[in-house]
């Protein structure tokens, strides 16, 4: 139970590290700045990012406060919004992508301040587990379709279709009217095929595969996943566009190199597609807060089907 002293329950590391630095504390409950909007958390979805973060695997690029609570994906209740927010009140059921310009003060607590511009109403349709999932996950997508310019005359090839980025990314090309072509084990790709995707296995062989279902070439690439530029050259045809969220080298072949930002009116679009029926969210499994570390380890085994979150209070 969230408590009055002006303190909030929360998952935080004083120190870099493995899930050993990660602990359950009680931290000063966030104070809210002009321009924000105090969520009270119901869900926070996990990413690789949030146990990348924890390593240090970004110190050189973004500052870092101790403790950090980790967690960059809401969704959750508004608690209070600060002065010159009038387009939120305290009741209203939002999700957000929340990453600042330093890391500190995360989703898996019972409480986050976020800057207004990057909250949108939650999706009606979606529960608050599947909400949380969205955030960071559907946003890279979108940000990496818009910049390919995907539409109904596009070839796409996904590399990483049944991942956490990779489900939202063909869904939204599928929308767009695309053609997708989706890189996934076997295992996934009967779910592939339900949303339209024409799977194909990565590994050895990938480019002939790839070749043999668009002899022409595929017009888009997606990587979702690194280490594939290789392929992405040999399938794309001439003028064809590709971008990646793991490579930052594709730039020397032409390609752009992706970060997403908050983007509310983006989260807005989503939870549109959602209401509609149009996009789907798997959720593979759900942790209490306790357990964050349990969910970093299942994250970084990188074996699950969906998106894992955080419940933080029902």
């Amino acid at each position: 139970m969230t408590q009055t002293d002006g303190t909030m329950r929360a998952v935080a590391y004083d120190s870099y590290g493995s899930t050993e630095v990660l602990s359950v504390t009680r931290l000063p409950r966030p104070k809210v700045a002009p321009g924000e909007i105090l969520i009270r958390v119901r869900s926070a979805g996990v990413n690789p990012v949030d146990w990348k973060l924890m390593a240090g695997g970004l110190d050189a690029l973004m500052h870092t406060v101790f403790p950090v609570v980790p967690g960059w994906d809401v969704a959750g209740v508004v608690e209070a919004v600060g002065p010159d927010v009038p387009e939120f009140s305290p009741g209203d059921e939002v999700f957000a992508y929340t990453r600042r310009d330093y890391v500190h003060g995360g989703t898996f607590a019972e409480f986050v301040t976020v800057a207004a511009g990057a909250v949108a109403p939650k999706p009606t349709s979606l529960s608050w587990d599947e909400a949380a999932g969205v955030p960071l996950a559907g946003l890279t997508a979108r940000r990496t379709l818009t910049r390919l310019g995907v539409d109904d005359n596009t070839v796409l090839l996904i590399h990483g279709a049944a991942g956490g980025v990779g489900v939202f990314g063909a869904q939204l090309a599928r929308v767009a009217g695309a053609r997708v072509i989706g890189t996934a084990s076997p295992a996934n790709h009967e779910r592939l095929a339900g949303y339209g995707v024409e799977p194909v296995a990565y590994g050895d062989g990938l480019a002939g595969r790839v070749r043999a279902l668009a002899p022409d070439g595929v017009t888009a690439v997606a990587d979702f996943v690194g280490g594939v530029l290789d392929t992405t050259l040999a399938v794309l045809a001439d003028g064809g566009r590709h971008a990646s969220i793991a490579d930052p080298t594709v730039g020397t072949a032409g390609g752009d190199w992706i970060w997403v930002r908050p983007d509310g009116a983006g989260l807005s679009a989503l939870a549109e597609l959602a209401d509609q029926g149009r996009l789907t969210v798997p959720v593979a499994e759900v942790f209490p807060l306790a357990e964050v570390a349990e969910a970093f380890r299942l994250s970084q085994a990188g074996h699950t089907h969906g998106k894992i979150v955080i419940r933080v209070s029902e």
